[in-house]
């Protein structure tokens, strides 16, 4: 990978935990398809590596993302943007297999709450402020926003959000059940990190495959999941985490997760 212009990667900022920073501070994180790219790239090669278990996206502690960059939009024909398909980038970032938290702070809106949304868990600060406000400027959301805000928050809320553009806080955002957790900014990242820490050391293999199977609730029927999920279980007895964390158990120990 080359090295990034618009994010800073660490693959290593805590033991098997990275951390992506988005970095275009003077335009608020906005999301140009040059980062996006970037981060698409950064997450398939951190997915690849065997010493990364989980991974923190954030903006920082003043902004998550202000939303998409405009200016790369505003003079665009419906043509140019099916040609441009930039959401091409979005669907690959979805099939991260690791897991994604996103820390929060300041705006996460239009793309940067569709980007926080993609991941697969949220820490939020005290200064958090979730919208999708694209219907101010003539359009809508268009990277999931109607379909994954409705899932989390339910459809009245997302439509009163989506057909008026307005921001929630995040204790409106804990209490509709978009994020984890609330911390004050100063905590954000040390909260983030233990979050990460409890998964991390889980086994990999079965990290994976739970996530799957959750995210996989989402586009079956009841009967469909149940289905998925079994058969999930049931591969986790393939690995030799299995084994070496029902030993660890009956053993009354740590378990020692190797990821195979």
């Amino acid at each position: 990978m080359s090295t990034p212009e618009f994010i800073k990667v660490n693959p290593q900022v805590e033991k098997f935990i990275a951390l992506i920073e988005l970095n275009r501070p003077k335009e608020l994180n906005a999301l140009n398809r040059q980062l996006m790219a970037e981060v698409r790239d950064a997450l398939k090669v951190l997915d690849e590596d065997d010493n990364v278990r989980a991974i923190i996206l954030t903006g920082g502690e003043k902004v998550f993302a202000a939303g998409a960059d405009i200016k790369q939009m505003a003079n665009a024909t419906a043509i140019d943007m099916f040609n441009i398909d930039q959401f091409s980038t979005w669907d690959q970032i979805k099939k991260t297999k690791k897991p994604i938290i996103a820390a929060v702070s300041g705006f996460a809106l239009g793309g940067g709450c569709e980007l926080a949304m993609i991941c697969d868990m949220i820490i939020a600060s005290e200064t958090a402020k979730f919208g999708q406000p694209e219907i101010k400027i003539g359009t809508m959301p268009g990277a999931g926003g109607t379909q994954r805000l409705t899932r989390a928050i339910g459809k009245v809320r997302a439509m009163e959000m989506v057909l008026t553009g307005k921001f929630i806080s995040a204790e409106e955002a804990l209490n509709a059940g978009l994020i984890n957790k609330i911390v004050p900014v100063e905590l954000l990242y040390t909260e983030t990190v233990k979050l990460a820490k409890e998964i991390a050391k889980q086994s990999p293999v079965a990290i994976k495959l739970a996530k799957e199977s959750v995210n996989n609730a989402f586009n079956s029927t009841l009967e469909e999941g149940l289905l998925f999920e079994r058969k999930n279980f049931y591969l986790t007895f393939a690995s030799e985490d299995q084994k070496e964390g029902m030993a660890a158990f009956v053993e009354k120990r740590e378990p020692d997760f190797k990821g195979k």
